[in-house]
């Protein structure tokens, strides 16, 4: 019910977000306008979460017999969530990352990358999806896919403001003066939204991915090696479509380590000091036992 609550509280202001970019640049008809798109922006985004996301990233579904291994774990893991098991996608891309997206654990989808299958042991493998799958259970995956949705359509719309001279006078109450502050800061608004939400809830599938996998130091591995390969390899289809970003478990765009509003995820190293405390009071010593 909280989640529930957060996620109502962030998408209406998301759409008041949007409809005040509306406003400032065509007056109380352009709200009404702004106003639409974000209802139909939040309902494709609802019944289309899952393909959306998955066809921006060029991910192609995997059979039980295509990747015996990888589909079994994703089975496992899934028991051990309580969840249904979800569709698996591999990303063709060499970057180590993973994401998990849909609109409920009854319809929902796990994608992990080549790189992270080749890169990973199996353990580090099996925590990284024990973390998407506790995205799927508390019911992120929905939220953060609108919330990357609406935030990139705010932008789009406050650059039309650069094209259509915001209205007239009498429409806009700031004129020319206004709209150039929305077309500057109704992006820089939404993203803050968009990676604040994301920061809090990478921390707590952290640990209940920890807790499902029963190993938090298989995925405190997994983080510092994605990390750092992040750095050096480019994942193309996440430079395409960057408000898709905050899905991964780690930022694939770029190699951030400053935890502030202006980094997609946490501070790797505090995410990894949150799992040696779990695993201290799990007693599970470094080598995952």
């Amino acid at each position: 019910m909280l989640n529930f609550f957060r996620t109502s509280v962030l998408l209406a202001a998301l759409t008041a977000l949007f409809m005040a970019v509306g406003y400032f640049i065509g007056g109380t008809s352009g709200m009404m306008i702004a106003f639409g798109i974000a209802v139909v922006t939040n309902v494709i985004g609802y019944w289309n979460a899952d393909r959306l996301v998955l066809r921006m990233q060029n991910a192609r579904e995997v059979s039980p017999s295509g990747a015996s291994d990888l589909y079994a774990m994703v089975e496992q893991l899934s028991r051990n969530a309580g969840i249904p098991t979800p569709k698996v996608y591999l990303i063709e891309t060499d970057q180590p990352n993973a994401f998990a997206t849909g609109r409920d654990p009854q319809n929902a989808a796990v994608a992990v990358s080549r790189g992270l299958l080749r890169s990973l042991e199996p353990r580090e493998v099996a925590a990284v999806i024990a973390h998407e799958l506790a995205h799927i259970r508390s019911r992120d995956t929905l939220t953060m896919t609108i919330t990357a949705t609406l935030a990139g359509a705010i932008s789009m719309l406050a650059q039309f403001g650069l094209f259509f001279g915001g209205g007239n006078s009498r429409d806009n109450p700031l004129g020319a003066i206004g709209t150039l502050l929305m077309v500057f800061l109704a992006p820089v608004a939404a993203m803050l939204v968009q990676m604040a939400v994301s920061r809090t809830r990478e921390y707590e599938a952290d640990k209940d991915g920890a807790e499902i996998a029963r190993d938090p130091i298989a995925l405190a591995s997994a983080l510092s090696k994605i990390s750092q390969a992040a750095h050096r390899t480019v994942n193309v289809q996440a430079e395409r479509n960057p408000a898709m970003a905050h899905m991964y478990i780690i930022n694939p765009l770029s190699g951030q380590r400053m935890d502030n509003l202006f980094s997609t995820h946490p501070n790797v190293e505090n995410r990894i000091a949150q799992l040696q405390q779990i695993a201290a009071t799990m007693q599970v010593d470094r080598t995952g036992r």
